[in-house]
């Protein structure tokens, strides 16, 4: 059999650096702004505060405060599980969920209320349903919370924040199996419009929002009425979209992954940072425009969830072997974006994996090559980069040369020794 294989070139450790806009006591914060709601809640009344979402940074601590101001008003806070089609949809599977954050209740000292069941509550006049779970029937006022950023399958005005959060999250199974049963395109104005019924026709007082920095900190917390809340949500979406990481440039032939996973981004790895989408019947994004992509394992914290892997290339045969295939595929079954859980070709070791990248790209002499290493797609922030691409790393308040180029070695038993967590400078 023909050699497959090519060395990679030498490697180079880069440190990015990204505006780090941070919120220096999370909790203190969350109580100022709360403030702003706390006169719409009345003593003697229950408030019920969604909660779900994974990856919010602070999140026990904001909770907290968040019910500690609501108690002071001689209100009852409660925890609202509004979470879509997450926990499989249903109540057991929220509460795993949930639990998994601990977000309970002996951690937070208020009661949380899962639950799968719902009704509708209303049409938009082109025949969009706004769904709703019944437990927020059993509260007085409702208070969504939750991180706004971009969302990883669908661009528009408002994406992941407030307006999801009441749509999907409080709109359970149903709410959430009509938004995956839209096209892309359409979702946004699913958002807006289904929102729009359920902020007339529900108790919600006003919600608060959160906006992350690249370094995954507290950017901003930030109390909103509910009939200024779509508004501020587009305005703050676009804030958010300024502070995302990025890789170092947006033109490679190869991208090595140490690690994908849930826990770095909700489709394993993250497409606003890859540049690929695949789903069926859609336009790729224009940038970044990346050859192949390789990826080296799949995170523990993912519990065998490997969705998102059809968007690679290579892989080991160790993320193989993690793989939960009913636990992936029932998640891209969900979004209906099943090319998302195709397997990429794998290989047994790190260095096979590579070094048939790196055959593919043959084409291009060795010092040509454009490739970028990153431990996983959310910390972008130290990565290595090959000689090809330095010359386009010019701006020097964004990015920092740390090393020589290294060599790009393996272990007896084929694994990458060169990685961006043990890497030195």
């Amino acid at each position: 059999m023909a050699d497959t294989r090519r060395p990679l070139p030498p490697m180079i450790r880069i440190r990015q650096t990204f505006a780090r806009p941070t919120v220096a006591d999370p909790a203190a914060e969350m109580t100022a702004q709360m403030q702003k709601l706390a006169p719409r809640i009345q003593p003697g009344t229950t408030v019920g505060i969604t909660v779900g979402s994974r990856g919010i940074q602070n999140i026990l601590p904001m909770l907290e405060a968040a019910i500690g101001v609501v108690r002071a008003k001689g209100a009852t806070p409660v925890l609202l599980a509004a979470m879509g089609s997450h926990g499989g949809g249903t109540e057991t599977g929220q509460k795993e969920v949930l639990d998994s954050l601990g977000i309970t209740e002996e951690r937070l000292g208020a009661k949380v209320i899962t639950c799968a069941t719902g009704r509708a509550i209303g049409a938009t006049a082109d025949g969009l349903v706004a769904h709703m779970l019944d437990s927020a029937f059993s509260v007085d006022a409702i208070i969504p919370i939750n991180r706004v950023k971009t969302h990883t399958s669908f661009k528009g005005c408002v994406e992941s924040g407030l307006a999801k959060k009441l749509v999907v999250g409080l709109g359970g199974p149903s709410g959430a199996g009509q938004f995956h049963s839209l096209g892309q395109s359409q979702l946004p104005r699913l958002l807006v419009d289904v929102s729009r019924i359920i902020l007339e026709k529900m108790p919600v007082i006003g919600g608060v929002a959160i906006v992350e920095n690249a370094y995954e900190e507290t950017a901003r917390i930030q109390a909103l009425y509910a009939e200024e809340m779509l508004d501020e949500e587009i305005k703050l979406l676009a804030w958010s979209k300024s502070l995302m990481p990025s890789l170092p440039v947006s033109h490679l032939h190869g991208l090595i992954v140490e690690e994908m996973g849930k826990n770095f981004s909700g489709t394993g790895v993250d497409t606003n940072i890859i540049g690929r989408l695949r789903i069926t019947g859609e336009a790729e994004p224009e940038s970044p425009v990346i050859r192949y992509i390789s990826v080296l394992d799949l995170s523990e914290a993912s519990h065998g969830n490997a969705t998102g892997i059809g968007l690679t290339d290579f892989v080991t045969q160790r993320l193989i072997d993690k793989i939960d295939r009913k636990a992936t595929y029932l998640n891209n079954l969900t979004t209906t974006f099943v090319t998302r859980a195709f397997f990429p070709t794998w290989f047994d070791t790190d260095q096979e994996t590579l070094e048939t990248m790196m055959f593919c790209l043959r084409s291009i002499p060795q010092e040509q090559v454009r490739l970028v290493h990153v431990p996983n797609t959310l910390y972008l922030t130290d990565c290595f980069v090959s000689p090809a691409v330095l010359p386009d790393l010019t701006d020097t308040d964004r990015f920092e040369i740390l090393s020589d180029p290294q060599p790009v070695t393996f272990d007896a038993e084929g694994r990458l020794t060169l990685r961006v967590g043990n890497a030195h400078a």
